[in-house]
């Protein structure tokens, strides 16, 4: 199986509800451009706004439905305002059990989208496509890639576009901005 990974365009703020900015927007049609002709067997989005309306111009062009999944949406780090949020995150990616109040461990994160991508394997998928958010998409290509961390991370661009090959465990870079 092979899953097609975005990470969303560019987008207002952080919130589930946070919409995607013009260049967003415009971002939203480049990457319906970029996907021309390809083939999936189902189109999954995480629940947040800016994720469902980055895929919303390919998905009406190509006559998808977009399927919700919870599982997809993006890791909050803690509940509190944490001023230090980029060098805990940071640390998440070497202790992986690290959590904060509040928040998601990199350990139950990637159990989270495990889960997602076995259940994903049980339909016999040969091709899916699915949009999600930055710190998530580093850890599901963590999962393939042990090499992809924190450094990684920071050079995700939105939107981003990964290939992963569930059997061969292999991961490539489609989407250059």
């Amino acid at each position: 199986m092979k899953i097609t990974a975005i990470r969303h365009c560019k987008a207002d703020g952080q919130e589930s509800h946070a919409a995607l900015t013009a260049e967003g927007d415009q971002q939203a049609i480049e990457l319906a451009d970029f996907l021309e002709g390809q083939h999936f067997d189902c189109v999954i989005s995480s629940p947040f706004k800016r994720a469902i309306d980055s895929i919303k111009p390919f998905v009406e062009l190509n006559k998808h439905s977009i399927l919700i999944d919870d599982r997809l949406s993006e890791r909050i780090l803690s509940a509190d305002n944490d001023p230090n949020w980029r060098d805990n995150l940071e640390r998440t990616y070497t202790e992986e059990h690290l959590k904060f109040p509040g928040g998601e461990s990199t350990f139950e994160a990637k159990q989270r989208i495990s889960s997602f991508i076995k259940e994903l394997q049980k339909e016999s998928y040969q091709s899916v496509l699915i949009v999600t958010h930055g710190n998530l998409l580093s850890l599901m290509i963590n999962l393939f890639d042990p090499s992809f961390g924190f450094k990684e991370w920071e050079l995700l661009s939105n939107p981003d576009v990964y290939l992963i090959d569930v059997s061969l465990k292999d991961v490539s870079k489609l989407w250059a901005s």
